[in-house]
């Protein structure tokens, strides 16, 4: 697919918006890609020259980043590592608590998220569907704190799956929290359950889109791998159908 999509295709995505694709898809990409508010947002597209109020930014963000997420997803399908990291973090909505349930690989990719109100084999079970119907594969490995509903949803769901349980090993999953700790202070927490699996899940593949593994990297091949894949992100955001 061409890097730069028909007219036809662009003005169908975007019919009925004042500004035209590249502003729209540079928006969200700031939102999702840098702990930034809607108001930095805002500021940063004002500096440009860009009126744009950060509604119109949050609007942006919701309507048009669930089609570029659900694209990353489709090209990241089946690639992740066979090591999966599971683990819940809290998050206080309105002075009640949830629970974050979060998958990533070994290599730090976020497989899922996924937000409830319980911490059982009720709740593993469903974020273990979910990560099975998503990714199309079971694990070799699955990797948990010692929270018992991990082993007894796993034992009823994929039995065959190696389970180690010990908290000093999940490090991957708990550091892959950050992330979202930072996102959740900008927002000043978030407002309701729905806006944080709204969000998370929009985050969590833009996020692998640009996790690069820097360190690894010499200064030379970073910057290729950074300008491919920016042509990958600005060829999802301008012909990926909303």
């Amino acid at each position: 697919m061409s890097p730069h999509p028909p007219t036809d295709i662009m003005t169908l995505r975007y019919k009925r918006h004042r500004f035209p694709a590249e502003i729209i898809a540079h928006a969200v990409w700031l939102y999702f890609r840098f702990p930034l508010s809607l108001r930095h947002v805002e500021d940063i597209l004002a500096e440009r020259g860009i009126e744009v109020s950060f509604q119109t930014v949050a609007e942006w963000a919701a309507k048009f980043g669930r089609g570029y997420a659900r694209s990353v997803q489709r090209r990241s399908r089946g690639s992740f590592a066979d090591k999966w990291h599971l683990d819940e973090m809290v998050v206080a909505i309105k002075g009640k608590k949830f629970w974050l349930w979060r998958a990533v690989d070994a290599d730090g990719y976020v497989l899922d998220a996924l937000i409830q109100s319980r911490r059982n084999k009720k709740a593993a079970l469903k974020l273990m569907r979910k990560l099975l119907k998503g990714q199309g594969i079971t694990p070799r490995v699955m990797i948990t704190d010692k929270l018992r509903s991990y082993d007894a949803a796993k034992r009823e769901i994929m039995p065959g799956v190696e389970h180690r349980s010990h908290k000093g090993l999940n490090n991957r999953a708990e550091n892959s929290h950050l992330a979202v700790r930072r996102r959740e202070r900008g927002m000043i927490r978030f407002k309701s359950a729905r806006q944080c699996q709204r969000f998370v899940s929009i985050h969590g593949p833009i996020a692998n889109l640009f996790n690069l593994h820097r360190k690894h990297l010499i200064a030379a091949d970073h910057r290729d791998i950074r300008a491919a894949t920016m042509a990958v992100w600005r060829q999802i955001a301008l012909s990926t159908a909303a």
